[in-house]
C-alpha cells in the first residue's frame, strides 16, 4: 500500500520523488482517512432534522432530542446521538428500526439502540423515563472534558451527577456510557436533587445553563465563576454580508440577483466581491471591469429600497507580496478583502510577509478566510495565526469568519483569540449563488463556540456604524 511505501523510505527511491514528496503523501492519507470518518455539521444536520421526523411520529415519545457533537455544533460530525423521553422503549426502537434509511441495526439493548444507515453513519438512540431526560441529555451531549468539571463540582458538593439525575450520595455509582447498563452499583441510589430538566441538573450545582456551543471545558466554566456567561449571537442578528461573488467572475447569479435575495433575507447592507484579476481562472477583474462594475451598483443602488450595496473586491495577496490591483483602485472601493489563494504552500515567514503586508495596506479592510483550511480537504497554510490576529488590532483590520461549512475559517479557538484581542470578527456567506446566502447560519453557529456575543462581530451594527468601525 501507498502508506507502507512511503513509511519504508521506497517513494523517495522513484525518479522525480523525494522525501518532500514522502512527507506530503502521508499528510494526505491521514487527511483522507479523517474526512471518512467524519461529515459536515451542516450534512449531519439534514440527517438529524430528516430522523427527528421519523421519531416523532412515534406516540410513545414524549420528548426527543438531538445531542453529541451535533447539538454542540462541531465543524464534523462523526456519529448521531438521540435521546427520548419513553416509557416504552421497545415500541421506540422498534419504530427506529423501520426509518427507511436504515441498513443494519448494529446492537439493542433494554433501553439503547444503534444503527448504521445507509450512508454509513451511525446513530445511537437512548431511552429514559422524563425524570432523567434532562441529566441524559446534559451528559450525552458532553462534551467528555465539560462533564469531568461538571462531576468534580458535584463531588465537591457532596452530590454524584451521571445520565439518571444527580443525587445527594457520596457513594458509588458514577454511571457509564452505557446508560447505566452495564452493572454494578445502581446509578439512581440516594435522594434524586434533580433530572428532569438540564436548567435543574446546572441549577442543583450552583450553576447556570449553559448553551451546548461552550460545552467543552475551555472558558465556560470561569465565565460562570465571574457572574455572566456571554450572550450568544444569533443569526437574527446580522445585518450585512461582505463577501459574496457575481457572474462577473465565478458567481451564479448577477449582481441584481444577489441583492434582490439579500433584501428577501432581511440583510440591510452587502457587499459585492468578485475577484481580481489574479484569479484568472475565474475570470478576475481588472480595473476597468471593476470599474465598469462599480458604476453598476451606483445605479443599481439608486433603485433599491431597504438594501445598500457596498463596492467591494475580494482582492488577492500576490505570490511575491503586494496587492493584486492598483493602490489608486483599491482606494475607490467601499470595501477591500484582502485573501490569499495562490503560493499556500510557501514557508510561514513568507506567508506571515504577504498576509501582514495585506493588514497594513490603508485600503484593505480585512483578511478572508486567513488560514485557508479547507475542512477533511486541506490543511491550513503555514500562518502564525497570534502574529495575525496582534497585527489585526494594531491596525483595526477585520479577520472573516468565512461562513461556507467546508471552511469555517477562522476556527473557533482562533475567533476566541480575535474577541480577546478587541479584533473585530465578520461572518460571511462567500456566497457564489443566491442559495450560497444561507450558510451565514454555519458561520453564527460557529462564533457561538467561540463564545462571540453580537458586540464582537462588527455586521451586526448597522450600516453607518460599521463603517464608522471599520473605517470603510
Amino acid at each position: 500500500m501507498l502508506r507502507e511505501a512511503c513509511k519504508a523510505g521506497k517513494v523517495q527511491g522513484l525518479k522525480g520523488f523525494g522525501k518532500k514528496t514522502e512527507e506530503t503523501l502521508l499528510a494526505g492519507i491521514a487527511l483522507a482517512e479523517r474526512a471518512n470518518d467524519r461529515i459536515y455539521w451542516r450534512d449531519a444536520d439534514g440527517v438529524v432534522q430528516q430522523v427527528l421526523d421519523h421519531l416523532r411520529g412515534a406516540d410513545a415519545i414524549k420528548q426527543v432530542q438531538p445531542a453529541g457533537s451535533y447539538r454542540r455544533g462541531r465543524e464534523t460530525i462523526g456519529d448521531l446521538d438521540f435521546l427520548v423521553d419513553s416509557t416504552d422503549a421497545a415500541s421506540v426502537m422498534d419504530h427506529l428500526a423501520a426509518y427507511p434509511d436504515v441498513a443494519e441495526v448494529i446492537a439493542r439493548g433494554d433501553t439503547k439502540m444503534s444503527v448504521r444507515l445507509k450512508s454509513d453513519l451511525q446513530v445511537d438512540l437512548r431511552v429514559v423515563p422524563s425524570e432523567s431526560f434532562g441529566a441524559a441529555l446534559q451528559y450525552f451531549t458532553g462534551s467528555k472534558e465539560h462533564n469531568v468539571v461538571l462531576r468534580g463540582m458535584a463531588k465537591q458538593r457532596g452530590l454524584r451527577v451521571n445520565e439518571w439525575g444527580v443525587f445527594r450520595d457520596a457513594g458509588d455509582g458514577e454511571g457509564s456510557e452505557a446508560g447505566g447498563e452495564s452493572g454494578g452499583a445502581s446509578p439512581t441510589r440516594g435522594e434524586r436533587v434533580a433530572g428532569a430538566t438540564e436548567q435543574d441538573v446546572y441549577a442543583a450545582l450552583g450553576l447556570p445553563w449553559f448553551p451546548p456551543e461552550l460545552r467543552e471545558a475551555r472558558h465556560e466554566f470561569d465565565a460562570a465563576e465571574r457572574g455572566g456567561l456571554p450572550e450568544l449571537i444569533e443569526v437574527g442578528a446580522l445585518r450585512g454580508d461582505l463577501h459574496m461573488h457575481t457572474t462577473a467572475t465565478d458567481g451564479k447569479a448577477t449582481l441584481r440577483e444577489m441583492a434582490d435575495a439579500a433584501r428577501e433575507r432581511g440583510l440591510e447592507y452587502i457587499a459585492i466581491t468578485d475577484h481580481s484579476q489574479r484569479v484568472s481562472m475565474a475570470g478576475g477583474l481588472d480595473p476597468a471591469r471593476l470599474r465598469q462594475q462599480w458604476r453598476a451598483i451606483d445605479e443599481l443602488n439608486a433603485e433599491l429600497d431597504g438594501l445598500v450595496v457596498l463596492k467591494g473586491i475580494e482582492c488577492d495577496i500576490l505570490e511575491a507580496g503586494g496587492m493584486d490591483l492598483p493602490d489608486d483602485v483599491l482606494a475607490e472601493a467601499d470595501w477591500v478583502i484582502a485573501s490569499l489563494h495562490y503560493g499556500q504552500n510557501q514557508p510561514r515567514s513568507q506567508i506571515m510577509d504577504r498576509l501582514l503586508g495585506a493588514v497594513e495596506h490603508p485600503s484593505v479592510r480585512i483578511v478572508a478566510h486567513p488560514t485557508g483550511r479547507l475542512i477533511n480537504r486541506r490543511e491550513a497554510y503555514e500562518v502564525d495565526i497570534d502574529q495575525l490576529i496582534a497585527a489585526a488590532a494594531s491596525s483595526g483590520t477585520a479577520l472573516e469568519l468565512n461562513a461556507n461549512p467546508m471552511r469555517l475559517d477562522l476556527n473557533d479557538q482562533h475567533c476566541a483569540a480575535a474577541k480577546r484581542a478587541g479584533v473585530p470578527i465578520v461572518i460571511s456567506s462567500d456566497a457564489h449563488s443566491t442559495a450560497g446566502l444561507g450558510v451565514l447560519r454555519y458561520g453564527v453557529l460557529q462564533a457561538r463556540r467561540a463564545g462571540l456575543t453580537p458586540g464582537d462581530v462588527a455586521n451586526t451594527l448597522p450600516l453607518e456604524e460599521f463603517r464608522k468601525r471599520l473605517g470603510c
